[in-house]
């Protein structure tokens, strides 16, 4: 039995005065209604109405029960409406996770925009690289995963994109652009340095053929962990790097980069935004996410026009 759903119709018999009109204003069936009131009073082991074939009455244990049960109603509907009320303000605090890459390139271009747009959401990020992170404890995960990722999360696609090469003009000048992807040998490189040296060679394909694909055995002349260590000597004009477009774009309009060996590419990514559970969204994260997605996409197509006419 519902013991709530129970303790409603009871009390909808008293205010309503009768089962009859009761069972009407609840869209229940007489039989039903007087079922349930029957299973309370099982429950509690004492009779809360006394019935006549005219009218029925409470009993004094029904005068206490009633007491107390309107005002544990009333609490119960105050919370909901409170709980309600919260999930759907565009207010409050969101909690976001994302590794220092994408927390510097995706996520901190954001901020401003989003909050002329909400200035009631407060937003609280965590940069941190975590090989599992912790999905439960944030309202959004900012993941930015291979297409080799398989992991069983809840998550809202971001975009899908491409890691291009890019190299500084002021590179290009000195060293000469490379027009196949084997003319890499000849020129500096710069890489992120791979989890095994089995993946030391550059795997690269064509954007537009993917069975058109190279293994390149370049040696670097610099490797790192650390994206924007990369991203910064590929400004200053050291070589040429490979780095996924919304990370490339501000660099790509403004012209202190410029792609190389287009339509030639090192991988696709996609970006997620894991949630910790499907149901009861606060309207917060759904704004956000919303926005998000809307920017990174509008950001990531203006780059790649940009490529295209460059």
């Amino acid at each position: 039995m519902d013991r709530l759903t129970s303790m409603r119709v009871f009390l909808r018999v008293i205010d309503e005065g009768g089962f009859a009109a009761a069972a009407r204003a609840l869209d229940m069936s007489p039989a039903v209604v007087t079922r349930l009131v029957a299973d309370l009073e099982d429950h509690l082991g004492t009779r809360l109405l006394q019935r006549t074939t005219r009218r029925q009455s409470l009993t004094e244990a029904g005068e206490l029960y009633l007491q107390r049960v309107r005002l544990i109603l009333q609490d119960l509907d105050e919370a909901n409406a409170l709980v309600s009320s919260h999930t759907e303000a565009l207010s409050g605090v969101l909690r976001i996770l994302a590794p220092p890459v994408l927390a510097t390139h995706v996520l901190a271009p954001l901020v401003a925009g989003f909050r002329q747009h909400y200035p009631d959401i407060v937003l609280d990020v965590e940069v941190a690289a975590h090989d599992e992170p912790p999905i439960e404890d944030f309202d959004i995960t900012l993941l930015g995963v291979n297409s080799a990722y398989d992991a069983k999360v809840i998550a809202r696609k971001v975009i899908s994109t491409e890691a291009i090469l890019v190299a500084a003009p002021t590179y290009l000048a000195r060293k000469g652009t490379p027009l196949v992807p084997a003319d890499l040998a000849q020129h500096d490189c710069l890489r992120i340095r791979p989890d095994s040296l089995r993946k030391r060679s550059w795997h690269l394909f064509r954007s537009d053929d993917s069975a058109e694909q190279v293994e390149l055995e370049v040696q670097p002349v610099l490797w790192a962990n650390h994206t924007d260590t990369l991203l910064q000597a590929t400004l200053d004009g050291a070589g040429i790097t490979a780095t996924t477009v919304e990370l490339a774009v501000p660099h790509l309009a403004s012209g202190a980069l410029v792609r190389v060996l287009s339509p030639w590419i090192a991988g696709r990514f996609t970006l997620y935004a894991a949630l910790p559970s499907r149901k009861f969204m606060p309207q917060r994260t759904r704004v956000f996410l919303d926005y998000l997605t809307e920017q990174t996409r509008r950001n990531v197509a203006s780059a790649l026009t940009a490529c295209d006419h460059g």
